[in-house]
């Protein structure tokens, strides 16, 4: 495998910079190229598994196997997680939901939203607000791997009775998309001890961030027909996920209190908590569920990545300078700094 001249590794970095800081415009773009050509994207619908299988493995190729045995050593701030995202905000969005709408669809995809795994984008957010890059990856690695099995149970709890569910569909689903590209990625990083990501990462991270773009216009073509931004029931959606997804970073932050973490840990359980990743959400609800059950998460993919900008800085903001400067070194472990 050839590495690429410094120059050519120099201009990919810079261009997945590039991409990375406008994550929160591309990902609504990418909704509207789909509703606005469907007739073009529609013809990728085929080829999404694959397009997010690579963008799981490019986001895996940093992981290692030893930052997730460091991070599980603790294992209180990963229970709060899985607590909160698992139980208390799928119970919160069928309950509100159910509150404000009558279509049991619509009630599946809010309930399907929130009982996904947590972002693999978080960890480019946990970097961003310095948070500890080890519980990070321990979230994103652990609620990825369970997925296939969390996210057909919690929805068998919630809606089963309701509407008719491929649950070994999904489950299969989540293993070629998140798992299997995890597993091959963190081996090959493991193995080559760092060679094959430095070789490979550059030029395939902006392709993954193309691979995201192309992902979220496939699946909004899917919907393109039935979805009228006209309807008012759009917009009370788009406000639900927005203080769904609010109330999620909210909770998270309490889990840093309740488990008397730093600001580092505090961070990570943030970002981890409010993100879902709504991709393959989506995925899964253009394929199992009818078209507007996917109305969420196409709501969700406008509004979140804003929102976890703004809510990162408000809630990771120090209290002062002497508590940024002295970490609470008793509390949820010591904090530790990785390499960016």
């Amino acid at each position: 495998m050839q590495e690429a001249t410094p120059r050519q590794t120099s201009f990919l970095i810079e261009l997945n910079l590039f991409l990375n800081r406008f994550i929160p415009v591309t990902t609504p773009l990418a909704v509207a190229l789909g509703l606005i050509f469907p007739g073009v994207f529609i013809n990728l619908r085929p080829f999404v598994i694959f397009l997010f299988a690579v963008m799981t493995f490019s986001g895996a190729l940093k992981f290692t196997a030893a930052e997730l045995v460091t991070a599980v050593k603790n294992p209180i701030p990963i229970l709060l997680f899985f607590i909160t995202s698992h139980a208390v905000m799928p119970s919160a969005a069928l309950l509100l939901s159910s509150v404000v709408f009558s279509s049991s669809d619509i009630i599946s995809g809010f309930v399907l939203l929130f009982a996904g795994p947590t972002a693999v984008s978080g960890f480019f957010w946990v970097a961003i607000f310095k948070g500890d890059k080890a519980l990070g990856l321990a979230l994103i690695l652990l609620d990825t791997f369970l997925a296939p099995l969390i996210v057909p149970a919690t929805l068998s709890i919630f809606v089963g009775q309701t509407v008719s569910i491929d649950m070994s569909g999904i489950a299969v689903s989540l293993l070629f998309m998140v798992v299997a590209p995890t597993i091959i990625a963190v081996a090959l990083n493991e193995t080559s001890k760092g060679k094959i990501p430095k070789i490979v990462c550059p030029p395939l991270d902006p392709a993954a961030k193309i691979c995201l773009i192309l992902v979220i216009a496939a699946n909004s073509s899917a919907v393109a027909p039935d979805i009228k931004f006209n309807d008012p029931q759009i917009w009370i959606i788009c406000l639900l996920c927005v203080t769904l997804t609010t109330a999620g970073f909210l909770l998270a932050k309490l889990n840093g209190i309740a488990a008397r973490c730093g600001s580092q840990k505090s961070a990570s359980l943030i970002i981890a908590g409010g993100l879902r990743n709504n991709s393959v959400v989506m995925t899964i609800a253009v394929t199992f569920f009818p078209e507007t059950a996917v109305f969420p998460a196409i709501m969700s993919i406008i509004v979140q990545q804003t929102l976890t900008a703004v809510m990162g800085r408000v809630l990771t903001r120090k209290k002062d300078e002497q508590a940024e400067a002295t970490p609470d070194i008793k509390n949820c472990n010591e904090e530790q700094t990785h390499p960016e």
